[in-house]
């Protein structure tokens, strides 16, 4: 960074500047170099301490958690305006569920009192009691037709538990977050005789029904906008790290658990599809040049057989037989372009336009359009931690002009208008082509203005939100059901872990009693609409905000 500076060669002010400048930045570097190697020669101390001390027990310096603080990394105080709070009456929400007159004793009145009406009062209340029933099924024989006849049971009425259990029994798990042990507890105060072990069953086994309403979800969910937010969090099933991908936007939240988070399995969410789905055509030469794969490879994967459905096994085989020389990138390129290519033929799912996400690279190259969270690009900012002064101050001045640009898309996105939109590229430039002299603030913003156009998106789209948090949002219930559960322990598992929290979150996000809709297709009664219908008319009558 110093080399060539003379200081006897400064004879100038804009010298002695730049040479400042310089040494300003060069402080920063090796503090954060002397931090580093802070922090990695006490992780070998603590494996040593570990290796030669093992027989006393030693362990090395112990990670205590401190006091819980406000994340640095936050940008809730920048991005969000501050609203009026006002406490407002939730009586009028209410539904009466009886009325009852109370009666004073007129012998204790005095003679001359009189009538006056009455004084409304609302109290709530609720019975919780077990509906235990012995039912007794007629049975007839047939001499003439040497058959027995059997009376049915109730529709919902299956083996040894009725509708009711088992909508609370899955909500209990799913949307209350309770485990299966507190769900045993909980219900045996009320007399029913249940085990950890039949509670488990019914919470992961036979749910094909449900897992049907899932991807009727996700299909009128893709269908009722133009834009997915997505996301994805760590999981683990059996004891093995997986990750959870996350796909949603105002109407519905579906979860999917996929042993990787590359591009191949965002690509698999978004088919719909159990196992991923590939496919070789014209279209594949395209992707493969956007992927930069050598001309001679992609000249030979036009001859191979094409518009035939293929699995990942046998691509894969077909690429080692012919390019065993490729690298595992460029081998995962070939199985994206094909995976790109069956996405865009097919015609089960929606397409989806634009991808709405963090700026993590499995989530480029997928759809027509990709925009980036603003909340995440300035979190990159907020990670910077500069020691002098000086750079301090000019983070600090640079993350108040970024958000007040962020709050001028927000009064675009209200009232679009084309002249003010060619303004704020304009702006976009000015403000991110800035050179502060503080290095490592001058790399990231040129960074962000790499990211021009997916980061403005909005100006062409207005309905597009600035943000990813409803993904990140749903991200995080997946996380404290984790806290709770730790995690599914079977494939079954993982897969109502998916299919209810899905449920869950789309129904709340309908403002559905999750209660009551389990209820209603246990029982088989079906007299409340699907969630997928109700996603495709809701999303017709109204315009959702962020």
């Amino acid at each position: 960074m110093l080399t060539g500076l003379n200081p006897q060669t400064i004879t100038d002010l804009e010298g002695a500047r730049q040479a400042i400048s310089a040494l300003l930045n060069l402080v920063e570097e090796l503090k954060q170099e002397n931090q580093r190697m802070r922090e990695e020669i006490q992780q070998q101390r603590d494996e040593i301490n570990r290796a030669q001390w093992a027989p006393e027990g030693e362990q090395g310096k112990p990670a205590i958690k401190g006091k819980q603080v406000e994340s640095k990394h936050s940008s809730e105080k920048e991005r969000q305006s501050r609203k009026a709070w006002h406490k407002g009456s939730k009586q009028a929400e209410l539904r009466i569920d009886r009325e009852e007159t109370v009666r004073l004793d007129r012998a204790k009145l005095p003679n001359d009192a009189e009538f006056k009406g009455y004084e409304t009062v609302i109290v709530q209340d609720i019975s919780i009691h077990s509906d235990t029933v012995r039912f007794r099924k007629e049975s007839y024989y047939s001499a003439s037709q040497k058959q027995s006849y059997l009376a049915e049971l109730p529709a919902g009425y299956q083996g040894q538990f009725g509708p009711g259990l088992r909508a609370l029994l899955l909500s209990c798990y799913y949307a209350y977050g309770m485990s299966e042990p507190k769900i045993s507890e909980f219900v045996s105060q009320f007399g029913i005789s249940i085990s950890t072990g039949q509670i488990s069953n019914l919470l992961t086994q036979g749910q094909d029904g449900w897992h049907s309403e899932k991807a009727a979800i996700v299909r009128a969910g893709i269908a009722s906008s133009n834009y997915q937010h997505i996301d994805d969090t760590a999981t683990r099933v059996n004891g093995e790290n997986q990750h959870c991908h996350v796909l949603c936007n105002p109407w519905y939240s579906a979860y999917f658990t996929r042993p990787a988070k590359d591009r191949l399995t965002v690509i698999q969410i978004l088919q719909g599809a159990n196992e991923v789905q590939l496919l070789l055509t014209s279209e594949t030469q395209e992707w493969l040049a956007l992927f930069n794969l050598p001309r001679k490879v992609q000249q030979a994967i036009a001859t191979w057989p094409q518009h035939t459905l293929l699995s990942s096994a046998s691509l894969a085989q077909r690429i080692e037989e012919h390019f065993p020389s490729l690298n595992a990138q460029q081998r995962a390129r070939i199985l994206e372009a094909a995976a790109l290519t069956a996405y865009y033929t097919q015609t089960t799912m929606p397409i989806v336009t634009i991808l709405q996400s963090d700026d993590a690279p499995q989530f480029q190259h997928i759809t027509q359009w990709q925009n980036l969270c603003w909340i995440h690009d300035g979190r990159h900012y907020k990670k910077l931690t500069p020691f002098v002064d000086f750079h301090q101050q000019l983070l600090t001045d640079f993350l108040k002009r970024y958000w007040q640009f962020y709050h001028q898309l927000l009064d675009y996105r209200q009232a679009p208008d084309p002249h003010q939109a060619e303004t704020l590229r304009t702006g976009f430039d000015s403000l991110f082509t800035t050179v502060t002299g503080y290095a490592e603030l001058d790399q990231r913003i040129a960074k962000t203005l790499a990211k021009k156009d997916k980061l403005l998106l909005v100006l062409a789209y207005p309905e597009l939100p600035l943000h990813n948090n409803p993904a990140e949002l749903a991200a995080r219930q997946r996380v404290r059901k984790r806290d709770i559960s730790f995690g599914p322990r079977s494939d079954l598992g993982r897969e109502a872990w998916d299919t209810f929290m899905s449920l869950f979150e789309t129904a709340k996000k309908l403002a559905v009693n999750f209660f009551d809709y389990l209820f209603d297709r246990i029982s088989d009664a079906f007299a409340m609409p699907s969630l997928a219908d109700l996603i495709a008319d809701r999303s017709l009558l109204v315009t959702p905000t962020y």
